[in-house]
This record gives structure tokens, C-alpha cells and sequence, in this order.
């Protein structure tokens, strides 16, 4: 089997994407991060992660009236301008945005957010206690690449989210949502001969079950893309 190198943008819980991802064969991992200033240790990756963290800075969609709602003390514009440069060096590449990376690629392709779900009038989507995340349904949309992945019309995923996709970024297509309406993931509206991009709003890397096909399945389809897309 082919090495393959997988770029994993920083955050505080960097190493649990990393331990995800690593505990599969022949795979090196790269922390990308504004602080070892790395941007070109992209052009070592065959595929990104864009992880959770820190809420985005609401001027990125041109909406800095949203940042009463935001956490302000939960905002790193020096990570938000990192991984848009990232976004823009990796079009040949597969990525996987989770979380905080599915609202930052929805923004770089010209989408908005939902700066806090419960004051836009959504339920709670942020962790039941600190350490727990909140577990819910969500719904497939049917011909998408995550029914094709997951092979499922509704199911359970995990949730630790306080902010959300709300207008949808050019090109990109809503793929699952939860009960009051929630995107909860995103992928290309018209894929062919693009890179492999899938969304989700979800922790895959830290769900209780790691056999879930939320998880184990975007996994493998993931890596499967990038081992694909340098053959």
C-alpha cells in the first residue's frame, strides 16, 4: 500500500483527528498551523482536514453586526486567514471539513453562517456538559455522495456546535440536515471532475461509536479519494 500524506489543520484538540487518522496503514500526518508559519507543506499533502475550533470571525462573510453572538474570546483571525489560504491551495486535493471546517469552506465559497443557532431561533446544538457531546438525528438527502458513503436515509451523529451553515457557498450542495432544519452537511452540487469534498457538522474523529458509518464510512471514503485521486 501506497504512504500517503494527510495535512490536519491545528486546533486545541488537534491530536484527536490525528489518533483518527493515523490508526489507519501507511499514512503520515501533517499539523498545518499559523504558527509554524507551513503553508507550503501543503505541497507535501495528498489530502486535507479542516478541523473544529474556534468560532469564525463573522467579517469573513461580511456580517460583523453577528459578532455580539459569537464567542469573541473563541476567535483566532490569524487561524481563520491560515486555512482560507489553505482552502485556496488545496483544488486538487480531497478534503475533509469537519465542524468549524465545513462553516469556513462554506464561507470560502461565498456562504454565510448562522452566528449562534439558539438566537437564530434553531435548538441546541452545543455539547450537553463540557465533556459530553449531544447526540441527534439527522436526514440524508437522497443522490448525494454522503447517501452514496453512508448508504443510509436518517441516522445518529454527535453535536458540539453553537454556530452553522446558513446561506450555502457557490457550487456546494446541502447533503443532510437535522429536525429543525439544520445543515449538517455540504458537498459539491455538481461533482464531476472535482476533487473529492465532503462537509460534515459532526465529530466523526470522537463519536462513542467508532464502527458508526458517520464515522468509519467517511473515514475510509476520505482516504480511499486521496489514495485514488495520486494513482
Amino acid at each position: 500500500m501506497k504512504n500517503i500524506t494527510i495535512g490536519i489543520t491545528d486546533c486545541s484538540k488537534y491530536y484527536e483527528y490525528k489518533s483518527w487518522i493515523e490508526n489507519e496503514p501507511a499514512i503520515k500526518i501533517i499539523k498545518l498551523s499559523y504558527l509554524h508559519n507551513n503553508l507550503s507543506d501543503i505541497q507535501k499533502c495528498d489530502g486535507i482536514i479542516l478541523t473544529g475550533g474556534h468560532d469564525i470571525h463573522p467579517g469573513l462573510y461580511n456580517k460583523p453586526e453577528y459578532l455580539e453572538f459569537c464567542n469573541t474570546k473563541n476567535i483566532d483571525e490569524r487561524r481563520d486567514e491560515f486555512e482560507w489560504k489553505v482552502l485556496e491551495q488545496t483544488k486538487e486535493l480531497p478534503v475533509l471539513g469537519i465542524c468549524r471546517g465545513l462553516q469556513l469552506a462554506n464561507i470560502f465559497f461565498g456562504g454565510t453562517l448562522i452566528p449562534d443557532n439558539i438566537a437564530f431561533g434553531k435548538t441546541d446544538h452545543t455539547k450537553i456538559e463540557e465533556a459530553d457531546d449531544r447526540y441527534h438525528d439527522v436526514k440524508i438527502k437522497s443522490n448525494t455522495l454522503l447517501k452514496k458513503i453512508t448508504v443510509a436515509e436518517i441516522g445518529e451523529i454527535n453535536s458540539a456546535h453553537h454556530q452553522s451553515a446558513d446561506d450555502v457557498g457557490k457550487g456546494l450542495s446541502i447533503n443532510a440536515t437535522s429536525a429543525d432544519g439544520v445543515i449538517e452537511g455540504l458537498e459539491w452540487k455538481v461533482p464531476q471532475e472535482k476533487s473529492f469534498l465532503l462537509l460534515v457538522q459532526w465529530h466523526p474523529e470522537r463519536m462513542t461509536n467508532q464502527e458508526s458509518i458517520f464515522s468509519k464510512n467517511i473515514k475510509q471514503a476520505f482516504l480511499n479519494a486521496v489514495r485514488d485521486n495520486i494513482q
